[in-house]
């Protein structure tokens, strides 16, 4: 009994929705017409209303997700053009980085030069130093023999006076007295004019050896003053040396700082595995003075020699260093830098995902080199990264060279820094020729341009 009155105020509800409908949207009839009768469908306002209603909101989501596509296109095409900028940029950063690390290359190379001739100039000077101190102790010994002849000479001088002034009292005496005789007065004559003659040959060779002292005194102080001349010009030399030495030093600190590597440890490493010498130089064994520092006595020349003999031992050690540490570029070609470190999309899947080196795009089979001198450990083929070696350093460090084209290297054999170990090449999981390189410190991946950018001093070969 009361469906009834619900179903009537439903249809009453649905007339004045028609009703009002209707003044806006009247009725219709669609007539379909066939070859032997006619029939004609009833469009209701409501069922117009139904039907408009439907078709707007197809066509506004049709705009709203035309828009949301154009919009996506536009952000994409955006960020794809500030990812191009920021390449361009870091390419031109890369280039920069890279000529400054050949000027600083000229740089240590000149310096070296440097060294090479001012070590060559303190060689000779040390020598003429040694032979001019020879020479004046040869003089001091002269002077020493001339003064004592001297000195001897004038008191024979001296005597031979006394005796002819005793002489001529008893010949003048002799004359006056009755005694005197012919023959005796001949005799003290010819020994007074003997006196004579050797007075005169002593005056004569007392002024001949006053003249020689002269002579030696003279060269004795200009001996002396081209000494501290001498010792003025190696005070100069080794100012220069040393400050030389020290900006040498400095790049090769900075450069193991930047990768976080404690630069004492290594080169006590270093140290200890080449006999701990500290390398082929050898400290001066020879004063200025010619005398051996056995007994202790180290001339102020010769401390700052070895304190600068040390300096040149240190950065010899830094290189070694820097030779087994992967500082170098994995390719001296002209390349395309394509990927960084860290997190990036992925070609493949289009998700975020980490990239664990760097990107070098370049001609197919460009030679790939070592980066640092050491071992290899694989040679072959690997999963994803195509054909790969992978090479240990010292120091708990290795490098990894992925997609190459060909292998130039076996596992076990031992490379330098700027060997050929393979080829560019599109192996593996690639979308075209390139390297991928790591850097595993600890067998934790690492960001190798910092590597890159720390070795931009290196004097590289």
């Amino acid at each position: 009994m009361t469906g009834r009155p619900s179903s009537g105020r439903r249809a009453w509800g649905l007339h004045r929705v028609n009703s009002f409908l209707e003044r806006h949207l009247p009725e219709r009839r669609v007539f379909i017409r066939s070859d032997t009768d006619t029939r004609f469908i009833r469009l209701q306002p409501l069922t117009q209303a139904i039907g408009l209603g439907g078709t707007a909101i197809v066509i506004g989501w049709t705009i709203l997700a035309s828009a949301i596509v154009m919009m996506d296109s536009i952000n994409s095409g955006n960020l794809r053009e500030q990812a191009q900028r920021d390449q361009a940029l870091y390419e031109a950063r890369l280039n920069q980085m890279s000529l400054e690390r050949d000027a600083r290359a000229a740089e240590v190379a000149t310096a070296y030069d440097r060294y090479n001739f001012s070590l060559q100039q303190i060689s000779a000077m040390q020598s003429a130093l040694l032979a001019s101190e020879d020479r004046r102790k040869e003089l001091e010994t002269g002077i020493d023999v001339i003064q004592t002849t001297l000195r001897r000479t004038m008191a024979e001088r001296d005597a031979a006076r006394r005796d002819l002034g005793a002489l001529s009292t008893t010949l003048a005496n002799e004359r006056n007295s009755d005694s005197t005789t012919s023959g005796q007065a001949e005799d003290m004559a010819s020994t007074l004019e003997i006196l004579a003659e050797t007075l005169e040959s002593t005056s004569a060779e007392r002024d001949t050896m006053a003249q020689t002292a002269a002579i030696a005194t003279a060269d004795a102080d200009r001996i002396a003053l081209d000494k501290r001349l001498l010792e003025e010009r190696n005070d100069l030399i080794f100012a220069k040396l040393e400050d030389a030495v020290t900006v040498s030093l400095e790049p090769f600190d900075k450069m193991f700082s930047k990768v976080g590597l404690s630069s004492d440890k290594i080169l006590n490493e270093v140290r200890r595995g080449y006999s701990g010498t500290g390398g082929p130089l050898t400290p001066l064994s020879v004063s200025t003075r010619g005398t051996s520092d056995s007994a202790g006595d180290i001339s102020g020349d010769e401390a700052r020699a070895n304190g600068i003999l040390a300096k040149l031992d240190e950065i010899n050690l830094y290189r070694i260093a820097t030779g087994k540490i992967p500082f170098a570029r994995p390719t001296h070609a002209s390349v395309r830098f394509t990927s960084g470190f860290g997190a990036r999309t992925d070609p493949f899947t289009g998700r975020r995902r980490s990239h664990d080196g760097l990107d070098f795009a370049g001609p197919r089979g460009t030679p790939i080199l070592a980066t640092g001198d050491g071992v290899v450990v694989k040679a072959g083929w690997s999963s994803g990264y195509g054909n790969e070696v992978t090479i240990r350093h010292a120091h708990g460090i290795e490098t990894l060279y992925a997609h190459m084209s060909k292998i130039r290297v076996t596992k076990g054999q031992r490379v330098s820094r700027g060997d050929r170990i393979g080829d560019m090449g599109s192996t593996g999981r690639s979308t075209g020729t390139h390297l991928h390189y790591e850097v595993h410190v600890g067998n934790t991946p690492v960001n190798p341009m910092t590597y890159v950018r720390a070795g931009q001093d290196v004097f590289e070969k």
